[in-house]
C-alpha cells in the first residue's frame, strides 16, 4: 500500500464497522507493530496470533504461556515480541522463528510490560501493588522510586523517545523520572474540585508530537504536553490541554489511546463495547462507534498510520474503518464522475485518426516541456514511517512473516531425526553425542531468570507444578 496516495484530506478517523478477525480462541489483549502491517493479539488460552493486517490471516502463532496474555508489546524494528502473562512470566520472542529467547518470573501478577521505545535491551515492568521495574537484558533489574505516600498501585509508561519514565498513583501523583539514573524530573498532582485527589489508571503516549494523556478514576481524560511538564519540574501545576469526558452517560473508560498522527484521542467504554473519538486540538467529540450491545470492551489500538482501530470484545477483534470511495478523477483530472446513467453524446470528431478541426500551434516546440530524468535506484523514506528525529527508515525491520507451506500431520522433529540417520551411517557411535549438542545449543539459547521482589504480594494465580514443568520441558526440548 503506497501511503502517499491515500486520500489524505477527509476525516482522518474512522466510521464504520470494517470485519473481526477470528483467533479461534478468545482473544484479550492487542498490539500493533510500528509499520501497521502485523498485529499481535494475545488469547486466554496462552497463545500469541500474529496477524498479517494487509491480508487478514494468520502469520504465525505462538503457544506463549499456559495462561491468558495480557500485555504484549513491540520492538522498534518489529524483530521482537514482549509478552506478560497471569501466570506471572514475562517472555521476550522472536518473531521470526517463533522461538523464545528471555523468560523472567515474578512472584507477583504482571499488569503490564513495555519495550523502551529506543533501546530494546530494557523492559519496563508493573507488576500487581509494586512499584514499576526496569528489566534489563541480562537479568539486571531495577525498582523504580516511589513517592512519599507509598502507595503501590502503580502504573507507568515510558516517553515517546524512551528519555523518562511516567509513573502514576492511586492519589493522583504523578512522577517524571530520569531512565538512566532514576532522578526525579518532575512532578505534580491531579486535583479534582479543590482537594480531593483520583486515581491514576493508564498513562498513554502519543506516536507524534508531545502529548500525553492520563486516563483517571474521575472519569475524565486529561491530556498533557511533555515538554511543559519538564519545564515546570518538581511540584508543578501544570494545566491539561483538554479535559475529555462524557457528560451525558458520565461513562468510565477501560483503555484511551491516540491516533498515529496524535490529533485524536479514542476511549473505550468500560460498561459497553462503545468508542469515542475526539480531535486533540479543539476537544470536540467527532464519532461514537457503537458495536454489539451487551459485549463488554477488553483493548482498544489505533493503527500507527491509516484511521484503523481494533477493539477487542467477546473474544474477537473487531476492526473499525472509514468507507472506502473509488475517487477515478484523481488518476485523470478530465474524467467526469456520474451520479446516473446518461446518453452519451459524441463530440465533434472525438474518434478521428487525425482531428481535421485541430487548430495549429506554431509555438509548440516551444512550450514543450523538458524531460525529466526519473531515478529509479534511489528509494524515498516514508514520512509515515520515520519520526520526526529521523531522516531514514530503519533498513533491518521486520514489516512481514513470510509464509510456511502448511504440512498435515507432521512429524515432530523430522528433520533432526533425518540428519542424526545421515550421521549415524558416517560417524557410528557419535549419533548419540551430536543429538546431544543439539538439544543443549537450543536450551543455550533460551535464558531464564527469577525476578526477587522483596515484600511483593503473594501469587494470586498459581500455576499446578506439573503444568509449569511441561510447558517449561517443552521450550527446552
Amino acid at each position: 500500500m503506497n501511503l502517499e496516495l491515500l486520500e489524505s484530506f477527509g476525516q482522518n478517523y474512522p466510521e464504520e464497522f470494517d470485519g473481526s478477525l477470528d483467533c479461534i480462541s478468545l482473544a484479550v489483549t492487542c498490539a500493533f507493530n510500528k509499520y501497521g502491517t502485523l498485529l499481535a493479539v494475545g488469547c486466554n488460552d496462552g497463545r500469541i496470533v500474529i496477524w498479517d493486517f494487509l491480508t487478514r490471516s494468520h502469520a504465525k502463532i505462538i503457544s506463549a504461556h499456559v495462561h491468558p496474555v495480557c500485555s504484549l508489546s513491540w520492538t522498534r524494528n518489529g524483530h521482537k515480541l514482549l509478552s506478560a502473562s497471569t501466570d506471572n512470566n514475562v517472555c521476550i520472542w522472536d518473531v521470526l522463528t517463533g522461538e523464545l529467547e528471555h523468560k523472567y518470573r515474578f512472584p507477583s501478577p504482571v499488569l503490564k510490560v513495555q519495550f523502551d521505545p529506543r533501546d530494546h535491551t530494557r523492559v519496563l515492568v508493573c507488576p500487581m501493588r509494586y512499584a514499576a521495574v526496569l528489566v534489563q537484558m541480562g537479568g539486571l533489574h531495577k525498582c523504580l522510586p516511589l513517592d512519599s505516600d507509598g502507595d503501590l498501585n502503580i502504573v507507568a509508561s515510558f516517553d515517546r523517545r524512551g528519555k523518562y519514565i511516567y509513573t502514576g498513583n492511586a492519589k493522583g501523583k504523578i512522577l517524571v523520572l530520569d531512565v538512566d539514573t532514576f532522578e526525579l524530573v518532575a512532578s505534580f498532582r491531579i486535583i479534582v474540585g479543590t482537594s480531593s485527589a483520583t486515581a491514576v489508571k493508564s498513562i498513554e503516549f502519543a506516536r507524534r508530537g508531545d502529548a500525553f494523556l492520563i486516563n483517571t478514576s474521575d472519569r475524565v481524560i486529561r491530556v498533557y504536553d511533555s515538554n511543559e511538564i519538564i519545564a515546570l519540574g518538581k511540584d508543578g501545576e501544570p494545566e491539561p490541554i483538554q479535559k475529555l469526558q462524557d457528560l451525558v452517560n458520565k461513562t468510565t473508560w477501560k483503555k484511551c489511546c491516540f491516533s498515529g498522527d496524535g490529533e485524536y484521542i479514542c476511549a473505550g467504554s468500560a460498561r459497553q463495547h462503545a468508542l469515542y473519538i475526539w480531535e486533540k486540538s479543539i476537544g470536540n467529540l467527532v464519532k461514537i462507534l457503537h458495536g454489539t450491545k451487551g459485549e463488554l470492551l477488553l483493548d482498544v489500538v489505533w493503527h500507527p498510520v491509516r484511521p484503523i482501530i481494533a477493539s477487542i470484545s467477546s473474544g474477537l477483534v473487531s476492526i473499525w474503518a472509514q468507507n472506502q470511495v473509488e475517487n477515478w478523477s484523481a488518476f485523470a483530472p478530465d474524467f467526469k464522475e456520474l451520479d446516473e446513467n446518461v446518453e452519451y453524446d459524441e463530440r465533434e470528431s472525438e474518434f478521428d485518426i487525425a482531428d481535421e478541426d485541430k487548430s495549429i500551434d506554431l509555438n509548440a516546440d516551444a512550450h514543450q516541456e523538458e524531460e525529466i530524468e526519473v531515478d529509479v535506484q534511489k528509494v524515498e523514506p516514508v514520512a509515515a514511517f520515520c519520526s520526526s528525529d529521523e531522516e531514514n527508515e530503519d533498513e533491518n525491520a521486520l514489516q512481514f512473516l513470510p509464509m510456511a507451506p502448511e504440512v498435515e500431520d507432521p512429524e515432530e522433529g523430522w528433520a533432526i531425526q533425518d540428519s542424526l540417520e545421515i550421521n549415524a551411517s558416517l560417524l557410528g557411535n557419535d549419533t548419540h553425542d551430536s543429538e546431544g549438542e543439539i538439544i543443549n545449543s537450543k536450551r543455550r539459547r533460551i535464558q531464564y531468570y527469577d525476578v526477587s521482589l522483596p515484600d511483593a504480594p503473594s501469587d494470586a494465580w498459581l500455576i499446578p507444578q506439573s503444568i509449569y514443568t511441561a510447558h517449561h520441558q517443552k521450550h527446552t526440548r
